[in-house]
């Protein structure tokens, strides 16, 4: 093994640090994630957690940021591929085994150190969220949160969510208030909030005005 190679990617393991939340409503999946980037205790900058893989799929990102782009190019990349050989768009259930099998296949002395959660809004008209770890597990549930301030976050969302269907209009304002608060106790989360709506219409990301009306709820 390169010792150079190895001293970059524990490096980059180090990159980490974030929250990231889920929310399956009744007309839709929100997806929110907090922007900072850290090093250590260092604040390094601000990046979008949150990418899109298809015109109903997206994901967060949560561990090493070179990972987590590495894995979304290749899964981008397989989703298109999938489109042009069967004629139609894969299913977020096909999108996230496919994910699933990526992380599962980087088992080795490094494996891929991420945690991802994958949603989709299927042309059935129903959302669906799955979170994905380094060893390539896959659950499927109705909310979710992963990373460093996860635990903040669900302290939110056991109590805004526990046994509760929602809509995307309800579910918008827990989801930002989840990641609030795991900025305002965790210190690698912050640098402002992004949030993105799946459902019938698409792929849409909330405005930054969007995003701080929704604080005062």
């Amino acid at each position: 093994m390169n010792p150079q190679l190895s001293e970059n990617k524990m490096k980059d393991l180090i990159k980490k640090g974030t929250t990231t939340v889920g929310i399956v409503c009744k007309d839709g999946v929100i997806l929110a994630a907090d922007q900072r980037v850290s090093m250590g205790n260092l604040n390094i900058h601000r990046i979008t957690k949150i990418e899109k893989i298809t015109d109903n799929v997206a994901v967060t990102m949560a561990g090493s940021v070179g990972d987590n782009q590495l894995i979304i190019k290749y899964l981008r990349s397989q989703m298109e591929l999938w489109t042009i050989r069967r004629g139609k768009k894969p299913s977020s259930k096909a999108c996230a085994t496919l994910l699933a099998n990526i992380l599962a296949g980087g088992k080795g002395y490094f494996p891929f150190y991420v945690q991802m959660l994958l949603a989709g809004y299927d042309e059935d008209n129903t959302g669906h969220l799955f979170s994905l770890g380094p060893d390539g597990s896959l659950i499927e549930d109705n909310f979710v949160s992963t990373g460093s301030g996860s635990v903040f976050a669900y302290g939110v969302l056991d109590e805004h969510l526990r046994n509760k269907a929602i809509t995307i209009k309800e579910a918008i304002p827990i989801a930002v208030k989840a990641i609030n608060a795991a900025i305002r106790r965790d210190l690698y989360t912050g640098e402002g909030i992004t949030v993105f709506v799946l459902d019938k219409n698409g792929i849409n990301k909330l405005s930054k005005t969007e995003v701080e009306k929704n604080l005062k709820y």
